[in-house]
């Protein structure tokens, strides 16, 4: 249903863009580890780095079926590249949710024409499953705080204009002590590793951030301890745009696997007509089906401004998981084609299985809706 929804003007722009460019490149920046940054003038351009954003704040001002779809595209032409859009929404919207009209003003308008590029900086090395275990912490220094610690595995971070920072202003006060800062890594004090030699989106760059700075009053959003509340509220669109990126990689998939099986020939015909091979098709389309109603059911929230914490949980857990075992069916039809570098399957078997880990892993979903569900 989403798509029915959906501003095809953008869509068409958007897909004509992922079949031109995106795809063409998505092998290259996958063997050589660049940056998807190399995309961003064209993204911003139109207008998807701040396709999240509200007209005000400098966006396209779109509803949230398009920006699913949307998403889907991009991550169905280059993972990488969708990784990279993702984690410039979660400190754009971090700002959004926790931001004054000031800060919103400040900020928003350069992130969406593509002036400056974001980062969210809430995981780090001992506290990822749960924030409230973080250490790094904010400190009163003169006008400003001094930011002290380390986080980890944070997209975009050197190649980041600002970096959403998450840090604990009162240690004893559990998630009503963590407070979130805009840093700016120009000012000083920020020391960011090289990439990380990831697994898959390995265009999506990731990086560990040690902190040492002092950072203005003016760069932190809201109030001392209200940062937990922003930080859930980003990551529910976060997860779901996690959904998004998993099933645009499935149907790329899945549409791969479906030609295949039409054109690879057996014994005298497709193999498309052999009973055992339909019948993994078919459980492919139902597992496709099955993620698209459940992102369905958050997507209709999130357009309505509803609270879709619940239903974001359920759509990225199940198409991140589907993703998983999607790819995996779609290279098995391709045989030992599907295991060389020359077709894609083997990269969207890669670059989907980190979906199962960030924005909260699949046993953190479960947490989730099981505490939901009890209740």
């Amino acid at each position: 249903m989403s798509r029915i929804h959906a501003d095809p003007t953008i869509l068409t722009g958007v897909e004509a863009f992922a079949r031109e460019v995106l795809a063409p490149m998505a092998a290259e920046i996958d063997e050589t580890g660049r940056f998807a940054g190399v995309h961003l003038p064209k993204l911003a351009e139109m207008g998807l780095m701040g396709l999240n954003l509200a007209a005000e704040d400098g966006g396209l001002g779109v509803d949230a079926w398009t920006i699913f779809e949307a998403t889907a595209i991009v991550a169905g032409a280059c993972g990488s590249t969708a990784s990279m859009i993702t984690a410039h929404w979660l400190a754009t919207d971090s700002i959004v949710h926790g931001g004054s009209p000031e800060q919103r003003a400040r900020w928003l308008p350069r992130a969406a024409a593509g002036e400056i590029l974001g980062a969210f900086g809430l995981t780090e090395p001992g506290a990822g499953s749960n924030p409230v275990d973080m250490t790094t912490r904010a400190v009163r220094e003169g006008e400003g705080w001094r930011l002290h610690g380390v986080k980890h595995f944070i997209s975009n971070a050197a190649h980041a204009d600002f970096i959403v920072v998450y840090a604990k202003t009162d240690p004893t006060a559990g998630a009503r002590g963590i407070s979130a800062f805009v840093v700016e890594p120009s000012a000083g004090g920020v020391t960011i590793g090289g990439p990380e030699r990831t697994m898959g989106l390995r265009g999506g760059h990731v990086f560990e951030v040690v902190l040492d700075c002092l950072v203005p009053d003016e760069n932190r959003l809201g109030a001392p301890g209200s940062g937990f509340k922003t930080a859930l509220k980003t990551l529910d669109a976060g997860r779901l745009d996690i959904a998004a990126c998993a099933v645009g990689v499935a149907e790329a998939a899945f549409a791969a696997a479906i030609a295949w099986a039409k054109s690879r020939i057996v014994e005298g015909r497709p193999i498309a007509e052999f009973q055992g091979l339909q019948w993994k098709i078919a459980d492919m389309g139902l597992d496709l089906a099955a993620s698209r109603g459940l992102a369905d059911a958050a997507t209709a929230k999130r357009a309505k401004g509803e609270r879709f914490s619940t239903e974001a949980a359920m759509a990225k857990l199940h198409a991140s998981e589907m993703a998983g075992r999607v790819t995996d069916a779609a290279l098995q039809i391709h045989g030992g084609y599907g295991y060389t570098r020359d077709f894609p399957l083997e990269r969207w078997a890669r670059d989907v299985r980190i979906l199962r880990i960030y924005e909260g892993s699949s046993e953190i979903q479960r947490n989730i809706l099981a505490r939901t569900l009890l209740a």
